[in-house]
């Protein structure tokens, strides 16, 4: 999730350190009209999920990356993305999904 639109781990962060906090979830990065965010776009485009246990801290870590840097090299995108694990390996398609919702050329930042 991002917490005042930066990344942290949901699994560690207590309930009581976020009251009052601007808080996004995967949810949030679609747009209101469905429209998917053009990064869960590129994941499906990327056939990046497998067993889906890592998807929403893979696509909010990335979401952060590229609104700091919109067009991220591979290794911003390594070192961004270091500390989430896929058990399905899918490493090589998450960088590939995350170059390619960068080429969008209306790519809108989430919040």
């Amino acid at each position: 999730m991002h917490l005042n639109g930066a990344p942290v781990r949901s699994c560690s962060v207590p309930l009581a350190a976020v009251e009052g906090q601007q808080i996004t979830t995967i949810e949030g990065l679609a747009n209101l009209d469905g429209k998917l965010h053009p990064l869960q776009q590129a994941w499906i485009e990327h056939d990046v999920p497998q067993c889906g246990y890592c998807q929403a801290g893979q696509l909010m870590t990335a979401a952060a990356l590229l609104k700091q840097k919109p067009k991220p090299s591979d290794a911003d995108i390594d070192s961004a993305m270091a500390g989430n694990l896929c058990r399905c390996g899918t490493y090589l398609r998450i960088r590939a999904a995350i170059h390619s919702a960068a080429d969008k050329t209306a790519y809108e930042v989430a919040p």
